[in-house]
This record gives C-alpha cells, structure tokens and sequence, in this order.
C-alpha cells in the first residue's frame, strides 16, 4: 500500500493536496483480527463441519455422501454413505424451538420420499423398490413391520430434497406452522396464520410495486428537500408552535373545567376521589406543558438565526447529489457488503456448531459433535467479528461519502471534478485511511459488546431478578446506548476532519469535538431542525406507501387479513427512506464541518476567497450585515475551526 509521508510541523490550509497514511498500527491489528476470522472458517473447513453441514449428517456420526471413519463406541458409525446423499428425518415435525433444531433420528438415504407413505408395509415396499432405507441401518427391509420404534413416523410425508444441503424436507411444511406460531402472538389458530401467507403469496406482485414505489419517492424526497427546504422548514416551524402552544392551552382549559366539576359534583366519595387525582393529573401535565412550552419558544427564539445555515445546507446538499448521483447508490452497495459478510458469518458460525470432536450421548446413544478447550472460545472471537466487521463496513461507508463531499466542497471549478468523485473517495480511502475506519469502529465495538451482554442477562433474568437490580441494569443499558450514540456522531465527524487535513483517528476526533463544542448552538440547530425534518420525510414516504398499499389490496377483498403484506410494505418503506435519507443526513454534517473552516480561514478577500456554494455564501453575509447592524459580533461571528497553533493541523 502507497504511503506518502506525513508533514512535519505546521503546515498551512491545502484541503486534498496532503495525503498521508493514518493509523497504521489499527491497520495491521484489523489485518491480523481479519486473518484469526479466516483462520477460524479454516478450522471448521479442516475439521468436516462444512462438510457436515453442506453434505449432511446422519446421528451416528456418518456423513452423507462420504465414506466415513468409524467412531469408536458407536456401533452404526463408519459406513460407507457415498450412495446414500440425503438427510432423511425419522419425524421431521418434531421440532425444538427452544434449541432451535429437529429433535428426530437422521439417516443418510438415497432418495427422498416422492408420495406419502401410509404404512409400514408401504416404507417397505419404498425400500425394496428405490434401495432407499428409511428406516435405522440395523433393519433390514423385510423386517420393517416389526420395528416400528426404529422406523419414520406415519404417514410419512411427500418429501424434497433442498437444492445445496440436501435435506429430506417434507413438501407441504404445515407442521413447521407451529414453529411460526411460538413467534407470533396474535395468531389463535392454524386458519389465522394460513390466510396470512396465503394473502402475501397473493399480493406478492402488489408488494413489490409497492416497494419500488417506496424508492421512487425516497429519491422524490431528496429532489424536493433541496427545492422548498426553506418553505418546509418554517412550516415547521409554524407547526410546532402552534401544536405546542395549542396542547398548553388545551390541558389548561381541561384543568380549569374539571375542576369546576368538581366543586359542583354531588357524586359518591370514590367519585370525587377519582375526579381529585385527575384535575392532579391534568395540573401536573399542565404545568409541565407549559415548562417545555417555554423552554421550546425561548430556544427556537435564539436560534431563530441559526435556521437559516439549516436551510442553506440542505439546498447545498442536493445539489451535491446532482452532481455526485452515486451517493444515492452508496446504501446498496453498503447493503450488499453486509449481506455477504453476515451469510459468510452464519455459514461459519454453522460450520463451528459441527467442527468439534464426535462424542456419544450415553443416553440417547447417538453422536453430537462438541469443542473442547481453547477452541470452544472461537465462538465469541467471531461474534466479536460480526460487530467489528460490521462497523468496519458502514464506517467504510461513512468516509467515502465524506471523501466525496470534500472533494465537491473544495473544489472551486466544478467541471474540473473528478470524473468518478465517489470512485477517487473509495481509493483514498483504501489507500490511505483503512487505520482510522478501523479504529474508529473498534471504539464503536467496546461500547456495543457490554451493552448487548447485559441486554442479553436482563432477557434471560427477566421475573427472576428484583426491581433494584432491573433498574441498575436498564440504567446501565440506556446509558451505553446514549454512549454508543455520542461516540457514532463523533465518529462520522472524525471521519470527515481526516478526509480534510489527513490527520489520524484521535486528532480527527479531537479537531471535531471542538469545532462541535465551539458552535455547539448551530449545530443543535442543524440537528434538531434537520434531523426533524427528515424524520418527517420518512413519516410521509411510510405513509404514502401503507396508503397506495391499502388502495392496492382494497382490490383483493377475498384476503381479509391485510396485516403482513402492509407491515412487509411499511418496514420496507421506512428502511429504504432511513437509508436514503440518513445519506442526506451525513451529506449535509459533513457541509458544515467544510463550511466551518471555510468561514474560518477565508473572508471572501482576493487571495482568500470562499470555496463555499452561493447560498451559504449569501447567509454569510447577511450574518455580517446583521453583526455590523448590532455593532457586535452577535450571530455573523466567524465560525471557529479545528486549528492548533492557527494553522490547520
């Protein structure tokens, strides 16, 4: 990997001119982690437990399609199955939900069951006629009738093999609903959850038009943010003000009149009991109204101001989606990445279930596999992967889009861009800036880990622990969760100051949080204002898309039960407005952390003129005008920058 060396010193402000490679040891560490992950699947590779679970395995330890070894104490084991290829159940419908597996006899088979078979006579015949043996290895087929404990239960069902894993899986899995029952609360009987499926089986067509609806007008949204950001943002605003003040009114107005009734209520004692605890209930809600109401009013009073940068930076922001488009395509390509990491992650995490030694249940006489020692800890090493990897990748993400953006930002002559902007910030980012992703999602990672560790102990203690002890942990657990939070924000912007000044981790960090701090007013503005407006965006696609979703069904009468094909259409909707979105999101912190040193280091002079768009040029100086007004610096003072020594660092 290309290294440029690092500036010794101070240097002055040349955005994107200085490139050097930052954390390097957290490189290597993350090399290393990702190589034990390798390790890890090599393990279960060498060890027969893909083997085990592609192939398949019987419960004596053979492997189906192989000639195996044999076990030592287990009678059936070492048999030479490279005929037999199918995983066959002995009662595949008798299925463990707490362990999550089929507790039956497996036998390897040669073929799988086509039709139903009645009777024992009729597994017989299957036997003798297919060389398919159903029954466990120590019969013969002749002898069937009489071992009805060692044979499939009847009927036995029509059955199918799976495509890679092959598995015997019975053809009509109506006994499997059951297992879909233990998860779902709202279902009585059987029919309930039938019409379900068979509704979303119906409607399936319906259901995809709806989620392409659902990405047309995310992307919609994003066009019409940019255009009426102003307008929508004092709506808004409107709104709030006059909902907030409306409510205040509104619980006052119900204290006043139920406590007139009070006074004049001739009613039983347990009446005006009930009646005095609500005109209490209704005083306390009231008074409590109007606090927030207050504090409300005065903080949008004082940042009523600091609107405008809110506005200027989402108009700014789409057009850096016009100009770079395949920000739009970023949550895809992040989604995919994360798909094949998370089915690469069950896959071994499958394998490890089979890779360790063969050892014999003395009494169910049947082989499990188990990993003893040291080994049986590479479990946790790869749900530590699974969080670490993760974060890795959306980090990955976040600095690309950074990358991007800084280019467009500090680029005066647009048409001179990159021709591939997103392109150049992924190979910056390979080259030059895996050490700080890397770091930064292991701090992610030392935060989320306890966090789901005592999420995990409060599940399993539910109803057994005392209330003392369930606060501290829900205490502990809303606390790392605000930690997890804090840290992920501070991260996105870490990430940004490196895509700038091409400084390391911690003094990225460190730049940020006090570009933060220092105008911490306007960026509570951007955040509030901003995030609120998002969040209603979201809101209105979900909506829009459950709306068309029912004017959609209303067409299919016949499926009553509607409930899983509009909940599938919604979580859509709102995954696919979140995603596009929160990249929107991450477009317009990152303007403002460009905008900060922007304004800092330049005053629109020559020789010093702003690389910043026209319309935060514009609310830069009518801030001016504002402060000049004043006679004071008031809101047009500069924005302080991340600069040590005064130069940037």
């Amino acid at each position: 990997m290309g290294c440029c060396s690092s500036a010794e010193g101070k240097r002055d402000w040349k955005p994107l001119e200085v490139r050097s490679c930052t954390d390097i040891p957290w490189l290597i560490i993350f090399t290393l982690f990702c190589i034990g992950m390798a390790c890890i699947c090599g393990f279960t590779i060498a060890t027969g437990g893909a083997s085990r679970i592609i192939s398949g395995y019987d419960s004596y330890g053979n492997i189906c399609g192989q000639n195996n070894s044999k076990i030592e104490g287990v009678e059936l084991s070492g048999r030479d199955m490279r005929e037999n290829k199918y995983v066959f159940f002995l009662d595949p419908c008798n299925l463990d939900i707490i362990n999550r597996k089929i507790k039956s006899i497996a036998l390897c088979v040669s073929k799988c069951p086509a039709t139903e078979l009645k009777t024992l006579y009729d597994v017989k015949q299957f036997a003798l006629n297919n060389g398919s043996e159903l029954c466990t290895y120590d019969i013969k087929p002749a002898r069937y009738p009489s071992y009805s404990n060692k044979c499939p239960k009847l009927p036995v069902p029509p059955s199918k093999s799976l495509p890679l894993f092959h598995r015997c899986i019975p053809v009509d899995i109506t006994c499997y609903a059951e297992f879909a029952q233990a998860f779902v609360t709202f279902v009585s009987d059987n029919s309930v959850l039938h019409r379900v499926v068979t509704g979303v089986m119906a409607s399936k067509e319906i259901i995809m038009g709806l989620c392409f609806l659902a990405l047309v007008l995310s992307l919609i949204m994003m066009v019409v943010i940019r255009y009426i950001s102003k307008v929508l943002v004092w709506i808004l605003t409107v709104l709030v003000v006059i909902g907030t003040i409306g409510g205040t009114g509104v619980l006052w107005w119900l204290y006043v009149d139920h406590r007139n009734a009070l006074n004049s209520q001739t009613t039983s004692v347990f009446g005006k009991e009930v009646g005095a605890d609500n005109v209490k209930a209704l005083l306390v809600f009231a008074i409590g109204a109007t606090i927030f109401t207050v504090i409300l009013l005065l903080v949008m009073f004082f940042m009523r101001k600091r609107v405008a940068l809110t506005i200027s930076l989402f108009h700014v922001a789409g057009k850096v989606f016009i100009h770079l488009p395949l920000l739009a395509v970023q949550p895809f390509w992040t989604f995919l990445c994360l798909m094949f990491f998370w089915v690469y992650w069950i896959a071994v995490l499958l394998f490890l279930g089979t890779a360790g030694t063969s050892v014999k249940n003395n009494s169910t006489n049947l082989v499990e596999y188990q990993m003893a020692g040291p080994l049986q800890y590479t479990v946790w090493y790869h749900a530590v992967g699974l969080i670490w990897i993760s974060e890795f990748i959306l980090a990955f993400q976040q600095m690309t889009i950074a990358g991007a953006v800084v280019t467009y930002y500090f680029t005066r002559n647009k048409s001179k861009m990159p021709a591939t902007p997103i392109l150049s910030a992924m190979m910056r980012t390979i080259r030059y800036h895996l050490g700080t992703i890397a770091k930064g999602s292991f701090i992610i990672t030392l935060v989320k880990i306890p966090r789901l560790i005592l999420t995990y102990i409060h599940s399993q203690l539910k109803g057994k622990e005392n209330a003392c002890a369930r606060c501290m942990l829900k205490a502990c657990v809303c606390c790392l969760w605000c930690l997890e939070k804090c840290l992920a924000y501070l991260n996105q912007n870490a990430y940004t100051a490196t895509a700038i000044n091409s400084t390391s981790f911690c003094t990225s960090a460190r730049d940020a949080f006090v570009i933060l701090v220092e105008n911490a007013l306007r960026v509570a503005a951007i955040n509030t204002v901003g995030d609120f407006v998002l969040f209603l965006g979201k809101v209105l696609i979900v909506s829009c898309t459950a709306f068309a979703g029912v004017l959609a069904l209303n067409y299919q009468r016949e499926y009553t039960v509607w409930v899983l094909p509009l909940f599938i259409v919604s979580l859509f909707a709102f995954l696919v407005a979140h995603c596009f979105l929160s990249v929107f999101e991450n477009v317009v912190d990152v303007l403002f952390l460009c905008f900060a040193i922007d304004s800092k280091y330049n005053d629109g002079s020559p020789g010093r003129e702003y690389y910043m768009d026209k319309a935060l040029m514009e609310f830069v100086e009518n801030s001016k005008k504002m402060a000049r007004h004043k006679g004071d610096d008031g809101d047009g003072r500069e924005m302080k920058s991340m600069a040590r020594g005064g130069t940037l660092a």
